[in-house]
């Protein structure tokens, strides 16, 4: 077996001496990972390159220059780097196919690390968000400090039926109002 990695072509000896590590730490961090004893990866280096994104207002902390994204990097480049030796003859454009993959590597990391952390988003409803909100008023609002309604408002794509009175006239069904401010867990609506 030695006998024939030697007798490799330079190149493809390369390729094969970065896969066989790069493979095993990859299985040995992905074993990890799945059985919950990798919370992060523990290595960094000491170029500090976050990529904060938007996540529907959420931020998306994702280090560029990792030991995981290098690991990642390097299993795309070595196994293009063999998959497509015999194929592709001109070494240059090997070797830049190589590193397109594994960048392609990295970048499908990313994505993965998005979705994951869309995943833990914080949808909790919080009666202040719906301050400057139209409703739609379910049941009537009597006038001013004649007793309490009910609107039904959007938040986050739940309906939620919620008391509120309001400062002025009565406010029969069906009426769209808009929210002014909120007291005691009831609403206080204005007619649009």
């Amino acid at each position: 077996m030695l006998e024939v990695f030697n007798n490799l072509d330079t190149l493809l000896k390369g390729f094969w001496m970065v896969a066989i590590p790069t493979s095993v730490i990859f299985i040995i961090q992905m074993t990890l990972t799945f059985i919950g004893s990798d919370a992060s990866d523990g290595t960094s280096a000491d170029f500090d390159g976050d990529l904060d994104g938007d996540l529907d207002g959420g931020d998306t902390p994702f280090q560029l220059f990792s030991f995981r994204n290098l690991m990642n990097f390097l299993l795309g480049f070595s196994w293009t780097g063999i998959s497509f030796y015999k194929i592709i003859n001109n070494q240059l454009l090997l070797i830049t196919l190589a590193i397109v993959v594994g960048v392609l590597f990295v970048y499908l990391f990313f994505l993965i690390i998005r979705a994951l952390m869309r995943l833990s988003e914080d949808n909790t409803f919080k009666l202040s968000e719906t301050i400057g909100k139209t409703a739609e008023v379910y049941i009537p609002i009597p006038e001013y400090k004649q007793g309490r309604g009910k609107v039904t408002i959007s938040i986050h794509g739940t309906i939620h039926e919620l008391e509120a009175m309001t400062t002025g006239e009565r406010l029969p069904s069906n009426t769209i109002v808009k929210i002014i401010s909120i007291d005691d867990a009831v609403l206080f609506v204005e007619r649009l």
